[in-house]
């Protein structure tokens, strides 16, 4: 009997222009439709979009194959999960109403055949960066939603889009580097393992572009999922452990 099969993915940021966009669409398409017979859930861990606004009769364009791919998913019975990233924030029922996934809000905890996962985007999660808290507030904050749902569609995605090459640029300029035991979101696992009594297996983010794992304590691995911007990564669970891996 074949084992059932668990997938995580996070940060396609679809949309966003750099190299050949629209290529790397087709290629995360093609990786859904290519799920074994066998996969049970995927759970999508944020920034999937690198924009996504739904209006009340507007989505945006330019992600067909994708959502085709999704909700053929849906139609085999698979379990597709899908968690809000920082740039993916502003979903408001067409993915559940019309495709079949299920929304979920980090830090999720969940039974998978027997192991237990703490699973979510992973930004904002821990002590500290007030700052980046403080936005994150002002994007979730209904009336200014409200307000931002009265900008034409034209104009919103131009300046979305716009702001999102502007921290790319920004980033290539004085790029990130993984900080080990100091970054938060490693600090807010281990405290999240201690508090609980050691009882999550694994941890599993997305977030920080780039590809992880490292051992938590208490017996828990916590894995970083990379992106798909140039590495094509994600992880998948077979019943009895993780494995990162990438598409060449």
């Amino acid at each position: 009997m074949e084992k059932n099969l668990y997938f995580f993915v996070s940060d396609v940021h679809l949309g966003l222009e750099v190299g050949d966009a629209a290529a790397r669409e087709r290629k995360f398409a093609s990786f859904l439709n290519s799920l074994p017979q066998n996969v049970k859930a995927l759970y999508l861990l944020g920034d999937i979009f690198d924009f996504w606004y739904e209006y009340r009769n507007v989505i945006p364009r330019r992600f067909t194959r994708t959502l085709g791919a999704l909700a053929s998913l849906v139609d085999r019975g698979v379990d597709v999960y899908f968690f809000n990233g920082n740039h993916d924030i502003w979903t408001y029922g067409y993915f559940e109403k019309e495709i079949g996934m299920k929304i979920l809000q980090q830090p999720h905890i969940v039974d998978i055949e027997g192991k237990r996962f703490c699973l979510g985007h992973g930004d904002g999660l821990g002590e500290g960066d007030f700052g980046y808290k403080l936005l994150n507030w002002g994007f979730k904050n209904r009336f200014l939603q409200w307000l931002f749902s009265g900008v034409h569609p034209r104009w919103a995605f131009a300046l979305a889009h716009q702001w999102s090459r502007h921290n790319r640029l920004a980033h290539e300029d004085n790029p990130w580097e993984w900080r080990g035991e100091d970054e938060r979101i490693v600090k807010f696992a281990r405290t999240l393992q201690q508090e609980r009594g050691s009882d999550i297996d694994y941890f599993i983010f997305g977030h920080f572009h780039c590809r992880m794992q490292m051992e938590i304590g208490g017996g828990a691995k916590m894995f970083i999922l990379g992106e798909w911007i140039h590495n094509f990564d994600y992880v998948v669970f077979d019943g009895e452990r993780c494995q990162s891996l990438n598409i060449e």
